[in-house]
């Protein structure tokens, strides 16, 4: 069975656990595992926080999500109209080096690549588009 949610919010914090409770129903009814739903959970919030917080930095603004849950993946689109930011060329951060000395921020796009199987941006026609897949892992696996 595939489910499908679409969503256009404002570009407010507030609105993240409307958010989260829609991805879950989507992702439910297509029986992913609650630590799939959470990692997949994680990685959006994280990339709808930054584009309000970084992108929209306070102005005005909408994000349009759209979830697909299937048999084998759930693909989540994020679409938003904040200056153009590709999260893929943030290099990823020096997880080795003490705790007190690390820059603070900078582990969200790190732990997004972490929790999905696949993360892709692209930019078109004004808009910042990220695609977040994370496959179904079947039981016993």
């Amino acid at each position: 069975m595939i489910a499908s949610a679409n969503l256009v919010i404002p570009a407010l914090l507030d609105e993240i656990p409307g958010v989260s409770f829609e991805l879950e129903q989507c992702m439910r009814s297509s029986g992913f595992s609650d630590e799939q739903i959470l990692d997949l959970q994680l990685a959006v919030e994280e990339a709808i926080t930054n584009i309000i917080v970084h992108g929209y930095a306070g102005t005005p603004g909408t994000i349009a999500i759209r979830c697909r849950a299937g048999p084998d993946e759930a693909i989540v689109e994020i679409f938003d109209n904040a200056p153009a930011f590709d999260p893929l060329q943030v290099p990823e951060p020096d997880t080795s080096t003490d705790l007190d000395d690390r820059e603070i921020g900078g582990l969200g796009i790190f732990l997004t690549r972490q929790v999905t199987d696949a993360v892709m941006y692209r930019y078109e026609q004004g808009q910042n588009i990220l695609t977040l897949t994370k496959k179904k892992q079947k039981c016993g696996a």
